[in-house]
C-alpha cells in the first residue's frame, strides 16, 4: 500500500478510535477461528470475513453472551482497533464475533454507509450464527452462547465511527440485540456532511440545506473509492462500476452532487432523502436495545450535537439510553488516563468501566451493575468526569450591543451598527479537517480583518463553566442576500459561521476543539437561531467570551456572491447568545 491514498487511510484507520492493542499472544486465554459466511446483502450476495474469539472454559455447559463488532470507516477486523475489541472482551469472558463491514478488508459487496437494508441485514445473519441457527461457509456452528430464546442469543454490539452506526442499524432491523455502545458515530449524515445549524426541524436535522464539509467528505470519499486497490480482490460484488468503483451507486451520486457547485439546487431533495435514510435520524424509532451513546468532544466530523439527537430521540421512545462525552473524537483530542485497549485500562477508564457494567447488566444479567448517571463528560480543568440527570439546558443569556460588547443585560446594549462583507475566497479558519487523518501540521485559528464581527464580554469575575451547545438568536440585514433568496436555488441564500472563543488576559484566542456551526439562513428578513457544537469547557476567571459570525471558513464551501451583512444593535431588539451553564466545580 503506497502513496498519499494509502497514507490518509492508514491514518484514518488509527486516528478516529484509540482502541489498538497488543499483540496477540499464543497464551491468550481464548482461541481465534477465521469464518466467512455467505449473506445477501441488498440485491448482492457475498462473503463476510469474521473472527471467531472464544474463551477457554466456555462451552454448551457453560455459556457465555457474546460481543459483535466491526470496523470504524477504511479498516477491517484486522486492524488494531477492530481486533483489538474480539480479544480485550474475550479475556474478560465473552465471546467475540469480530467482522470486516461490507466492502472492507476482504468482505465483498459495496459500501453502503451502513445501510440497515443492506449493512443492517447481513449483521443480523451473523447473529443467526451466534443463535445456533446457521453455519459459517466452513461447516463451523456453535452451541456456547447464552440465548434468550431458540435462535436468540445474547449479544451486545460495540465500536467507533462506522462500527458504531452499524450498531442502529442492526438493532433496527433485528431485535435480539440486547445492549449496544455506539461510540463517535453520527445521527443524520444529511447534517454531517452539510450542516445547517438553524431550522433544526428535528434533532440536528434542518428544513434548509446546509453548508458542504468538504474536506472530511473527500477524505472519506478517496478512501472508500481506494478500497479495490488498497485491498486488491477479484470478488466481483465489491466493484461496481467505473466511475463508482466501490461505493453504492447512490452514495457516489451524493458525493459529486456536493462537490458539483450545483448543491444545493439541483438533486437536493433527493440526496437528502437517501443519505437521511441510511441515518439514524430515520429509523431510530426501531431502536430497543438499550444504548450507551459515547461520543467525542474533539470531534468536527461527527459533534456532541448528533449524539445528544440520538439520545433524546431514543429516550422519548421510551428506550434505555445513556450518554458519555469522552475528550477523543475524529479531531483527536487523546488524554491520559481514557479508554484505550492498547493501555489495558477498561477495568480503570471511566469510559471502561461503563461499557463493562454497561453489558454485565444487560447481557449477564447482573441487575446490581451499576450502569452510571444519565450524563457523563470529561472536564480537562479537575480530575474524573462531571456528572448531570440530562442533558444541560441553557441558563446564561448574553447580549450582543451595537459597540462591539457581549454583555449580561439588555439595559447595557448600546445602539448601534457593525458591517462585514465576505471575499471571493476562504477568509477564516477553523480548522484543516484531514490534519488529524494524514500528520500534517494545521494552521492556528484565524478571521481576516473585514471578513467578520466579534462581540466580546467583560473579563469574568469567576470561572464559567459550559457543558452542551450554546444557542445564538441572530437577525442580520443582508439586501443583496434578500434580493436573491427566493431564486428557487437555496445556494443563494446568505451563509455564516458561528463561534465562541476563549480571550485570555494576554489577549490570545482559543477556539474550543476548533468548532464552528455552518449556517444557511432561510431568510434573512426574519431572526434565527444558531445552535452551536457542544462543548465542555472551562473559561476562567478573568478571561473574556468572544462571539463570533464570520463570512466563511476553509473547511466549508461558502456564499455565491459577495454578500454584505450588517448586525443592528438596540436594547430592545438585539441578538443573544445563550450557555449552558453548570455550578462551578
Amino acid at each position: 500500500m503506497r502513496g498519499p491514498l494509502a497514507a490518509v487511510a492508514g491514518a484514518a484507520l488509527a486516528a478516529p478510535l484509540v482502541l489498538a492493542g497488543p499483540a496477540r499472544a499464543d497464551t491468550a486465554p481464548y482461541t481465534v477461528t477465521p469464518l466467512t459466511f455467505t449473506v445477501e446483502a441488498g440485491d448482492r450476495t457475498c462473503a463476510v470475513d469474521a473472527d471467531l474469539y472464544r474463551p477457554a472454559g466456555v462451552d454448551a455447559d457453560r455459556p457465555a453472551p457474546a460481543v459483535l463488532a466491526t470496523n470504524g470507516f477504511g479498516g477491517s477486523k484486522a486492524d488494531g482497533s477492530t481486533d483489538a475489541i474480539g480479544r480485550a472482551f474475550a479475556e474478560r469472558g465473552y465471546v467475540g464475533l469480530v467482522y470486516s463491514g461490507l466492502g472492507f478488508g476482504e468482505s465483498g459487496c459495496l459500501i453502503t454507509l451502513d445501510d440497515p437494508a443492506v449493512d443492517g441485514r447481513a449483521a443480523s445473519g451473523l447473529l443467526d450464527f451466534l443463535g445456533g441457527l446457521r453455519r459459517a461457509d466452513d461447516g463451523t456452528g456453535i452451541d456456547y452462547v447464552t440465548r434468550d430464546a431458540e435462535g436468540d442469543p445474547r449479544v451486545g454490539m460495540i465500536g467507533g465511527s462506522y462500527g458504531g452506526a452499524i450498531q442502529l442499524a442492526t438493532a433496527a432491523v433485528d431485535p435480539r440485540v440486547d445492549a449496544l455502545v455506539p461510540l463517535i458515530t453520527w445521527n443524520d449524515l444529511g447534517y454531517a456532511l452539510a450542516p445547517n445549524n438553524t431550522g433544526a426541524r428535528t434533532g440536528v436535522t434542518s428544513d434548509t440545506p446546509g453548508v458542504f464539509k468538504w474536506q472530511w467528505a473527500n477524505g472519506f470519499y478517496l478512501i472508500g473509492e481506494g478500497q479495490p486497490l488498497l485491498n486488491p480482490s477479484l470478488d466481483p460484488s465489491r466493484i461496481n462500476r467505473l466511475d463508482c468503483l466501490h461505493f453504492a451507486t447512490r452514495a457516489c451520486e451524493t458525493i459529486k452532487l456536493l462537490n458539483s457547485g450545483r448543491y444545493p439546487a439541483a438533486g437536493t431533495e433527493r440526496m437528502l432523502a437517501y443519505v437521511r435514510s441510511v441515518s439514524p435520524v430515520s429509523y431510530l424509532d426501531a431502536v430497543k436495545a438499550p444504548t450507551l451513546i459515547v461520543q467525542g468532544q474533539t470531534d468536527s466530523l461527527f459533534n456532541l450535537n448528533e449524539a445528544t439527537a440520538t439520545y433524546r430521540t431514543l429516550k422519548a421512545r421510551g428506550t434505555e439510553t445513556k450518554m458519555i462525552w469522552q475528550s477523543w473524537g475524529h479531531s483527536g483530542g487523546h488524554v491520559p488516563g481514557e479508554l484505550d485497549l492498547s493501555q489495558g485500562n477498561l477495568e480503570t477508564s471511566h469510559v471502561g468501566q461503563r461499557v463493562l457494567a454497561w453489558f454485565d447488566r444487560h447481557l449477564r444479567g447482573n441487575t446490581a451493575a451499576d450502569t452510571g448517571p444519565a450524563l457523563s463528560y470529561y472536564r480537562d480543568w479537575r480530575s474524573g468526569y462531571g456528572t448531570a440527570d440530562g442533558v444541560p439546558a441553557l441558563s446564561r443569556s448574553l447580549y450582543l450591543s451595537g459597540d462591539g460588547k457581549l454583555v449580561d443585560n439588555r439595559s447595557k446594549v448600546a445602539r448601534g451598527s457593525r458591517t462585514y462583507t465576505n471575499r471571493p475566497f476562504p477568509t477564516s479558519h477553523s480548522e484543516s479537517s484531514v490534519a488529524p487523518l494524514t500528520g500534517l501540521p494545521d494552521p492556528a485559528p484565524y478571521d481576516t480583518e473585514g471578513t467578520h464581527l466579534g462581540w466580546r464580554s467583560e473579563p469574568l469575575a469567576a470561572p464559567l463553566d459550559v457543558v452542551g451547545a450554546p444557542e445564538a438568536t441572530l437577525k442580520v440585514v443582508s439586501p443583496t442576500a434578500e434580493r436573491v433568496q427566493n431564486s428557487g436555488d437555496a445556494s443563494d441564500k446568505l451563509v455564516l459561521f458561528a463561534k465562541v472563543h476563549d480571550i485570555a488576559p494576554d489577549g490570545s484566542r482559543t477556539l474550543v476543539n476548533r468548532l464552528v456551526a455552518p449556517v444557511r439562513v432561510p431568510d434573512v428578513t426574519r431572526p434565527f437561531t444558531v445552535r452551536l457544537p457542544g462543548i465542555v469547557h472551562r473559561y476562567e476567571k478573568g478571561h473574556r467570551l468572544e462571539f463570533v459570525i464570520a463570512a466563511s471558513d476553509t473547511a466549508y464551501f461558502g456564499n455565491r456572491g459577495i454578500k454584505p451583512v450588517t448586525v443592528v444593535s438596540a436594547p430592545d431588539d438585539t441578538g443573544v447568545l445563550e450557555l449552558p451553564v453548570v455550578p462551578a466545580g
